[in-house]
């Protein structure tokens, strides 16, 4: 279990680094940007617009036109949405032109740089889609973390491939950048039940709601039913906090539609939910294959509010429709947990970091909903001695579970390592390395977090790891392995 054979990693020397150029609109509301207390002064801004006369108007929206509308896949429609959002301001029965009324919701709009700080903290899956794919090669997804102003993180995707013999290629991003649109989506009584387990009190008023909405439900359904709680609440003394948790966790829960003609790498998700207001970090995608061969793209990713940290869990199967909900239960606590590709023995399993230090094993019979966990790999060497979690989801061999590792030690430097797992016990280690696969080279120290390189989860394609990394939080690289010679020194 020792691993100290040395094992060939090979760098691509392709760099994938942010592109401040790619960015999303955003509704702008001036004195509510979020730095202070004030009320908005969106009125006095569209008593400004309304006083222009027409040639202003004209020349203020042409110059806004050209300056912005190659930037984006359909400006004048956001224009007319932003603007729609000011009609409750404007005196009954006025009449605007087409072009005041497109200026007006210019206004009210702003521009994102998805990317205007780092482009980081990759992952890679088999590509739904596999039409027109080389012989031999695989088309793959990556997910990338794109960092911009604030701090704020979202996820966006890129395309490539790997060749019949494990070379890899990724394709340059489509030219705009577009978040999808927020839908409802089905509420899990699982869900809230585990989220609500551990609130002291709350018992008998969460039942009250959910033991009459059945398995899902929709978030009228679960509004109508805290309404006739709220009505009775003089004989439960807990209602009021029980409703507020439960809109709470409904709160985390959505849907997110891209429209048909968006390329995937167009595709961005947008924090969506007070929960993520400052960000949706660090997804790890996992192509999950069920018992049944039914086929669906998971992804956990840590929902960060500015101040509390949360995990999501994202699901879909064509990376066109999303939907997120709350990941609960003490397993699912903190940052990083990675679920296996498939079940074990019947249930879904996960790499967890619950105790914040080490790696271990959890057992589920919802993908959402993770109570306990098991011991399964301590810090050993000095390289992990702060800290050790999983960098994506295991990926089997047939020698075990390939797990991906990230250790933190001296100058809070983060290396990337390697376990092996049993196949149908994962909480038993065959192997580990006592070495990093891989740490930071020279020209990848420096970044927007130096002394990182790390992972959100890689593949295995023509007997070779395919190791996409961020480089100091600021850009992507991928490294290839081997994957026999890998597997021999897990198991030296």
């Amino acid at each position: 279990m020792r691993g100290i054979r040395p094992v060939t990693v090979t760098r691509n020397s392709q760099w994938l680094r942010p592109d401040a150029s790619r960015v999303v609109t955003q509704l702008f509301v001036p004195g509510q940007e979020g730095f202070e207390l004030r009320e908005s002064r969106a009125g006095k801004v569209l008593t400004r617009i309304l006083d222009l006369n027409e040639t202003q108007v004209l020349a203020a929206l042409d110059d806004v036109i050209v300056r912005c509308g190659g930037r984006h896949r359909s400006l004048i429609d956001t224009f007319r949405r932003h603007a729609a959002e000011l009609a409750d301001r404007l005196a009954a029965g006025s009449k605007l032109s087409e072009a005041r009324m497109l200026l007006l919701g210019a206004v009210f709009t702003n521009e994102y740089a998805i990317e205007g700080a780092a482009l980081c903290n990759p992952s890679i899956v088999v590509h739904p889609d596999q039409s027109g794919t080389r012989a031999g090669g695989v088309r793959i997804v990556m997910s990338v973390r794109g960092i911009g102003e604030g701090h704020r993180s979202s996820i966006g995707f890129r395309i490539g491939t790997v060749d019949e013999a494990g070379a890899v290629a990724i394709e340059d991003p489509a030219p705009f950048a577009s978040a999808g649109a927020n839908v409802p989506t089905l509420l899990d009584v699982d869900v809230f039940r585990g989220e609500l387990a551990s609130v002291r009190g709350a018992g008998e008023a969460s039942d009250y709601v959910l033991d009459s909405l059945g398995e899902q439900f929709t978030r009228a359904d679960l509004e109508e039913r805290l309404e006739q709680l709220q009505q009775h609440r003089s004989t439960r003394r807990h209602a009021p906090t029980a409703i507020a948790l439960i809109r709470a966790i409904a709160d985390r829960a959505y849907g997110v539609e891209f429209a048909a003609e968006t390329a995937l790498s167009e595709r961005v998700l947008w924090p969506a939910t007070s929960a993520e207001a400052a960000g949706m970090e660090d997804a790890r995608f996992v192509r999950f294959v069920d018992d049944d061969g039914a086929v669906t793209y998971y992804a956990t990713y840590t929902a960060y509010s500015g101040s509390r940290i949360s995990q999501q869990l994202l699901s879909t199967t064509d990376f066109r429709s999303f939907t997120s909900v709350p990941m609960v239960g003490r397993a699912a606590a903190n940052k990083g947990l990675a679920l296996f590709p498939r079940r074990i023995q019947g249930r879904f399993a996960a790499m967890s970091r619950s105790d914040r230090e080490s790696n271990t094993v959890a057992f589920s019979d919802h993908p959402a909903v993770w109570t306990s966990s098991l011991p399964c790999q301590e810090p050993s060497q000095p390289w992990e001695a702060l800290q050790l979690g999983n960098c994506g989801p295991p990926i089997e061999t047939v020698d075990g579970w390939l797990v991906l590792t990230h250790g933190v030690g001296p100058m809070r430097t983060y290396r990337i390592g390697a376990i092996l797992l049993d196949l149908d016990d994962p909480t038993r280690v065959l192997g580990r390395l006592t070495d990093p696969l891989l740490s930071a080279a020279d020209d990848e120290r420096d970044g927007y977090v130096p002394n990182v390189v790390y992972s959100c989860g890689g593949l295995v394609h023509a007997d070779t790891l395919v190791l996409p990394f961020g480089v100091g939080d600021a850009a992507i690289r991928i490294a290839t392995v081997p994957l026999p010679e890998l597997l021999v020194a897990l198991r030296a």
